[in-house]
């Protein structure tokens, strides 16, 4: 069991910036990828990003240019989220699984979860 704990989350302003930290306890493995993803009220929860413990990254259309994931080590992960729009509205939440490659990183039903902390931008 891989427990995860997000913080920093909060309400800005569109245009501003907020930083995710996401910090994993239990039974961390290596290698693995560490990621985020968000769901919008009334909306499927979308991946956002993931970076693997080999530093292989990738971002969601929607985010490339304005969101920058990165890491400490095996067991945490951020994300610096800027230029921030109200369509970036959502419950963030940080995910644990093992790194079974790219094509997996999108899919919502693999890995550990944390309990998700609430990103708010007003326009």
């Amino acid at each position: 069991q891989v427990q995860l704990v997000e913080s920093g989350g909060g309400l800005v302003q569109a245009g501003g910036s907020l930083r995710l930290s996401c910090a994993a306890s239990g039974s961390i493995f290596v290698p693995n990828a560490m990621g985020w993803y968000r769901q919008a009220p009334g909306k499927q929860r979308e991946w956002v990003a993931t970076m693997t413990t080999s530093g292989n990254t990738n971002y969601a259309d929607s985010v490339k240019g304005r969101f920058t994931i990165s890491r400490d080590n095996a067991e945490t992960v951020y994300l610096q989220m800027n230029s921030l729009k109200s369509e970036d509205t959502a419950v963030y939440y940080c995910n644990f699984r093992p790194d079974l490659g790219p094509g997996s990183w999108s899919l919502v039903d693999l890995g550990s979860w944390g309990q998700g902390t609430q990103v708010t931008v007003s326009s």
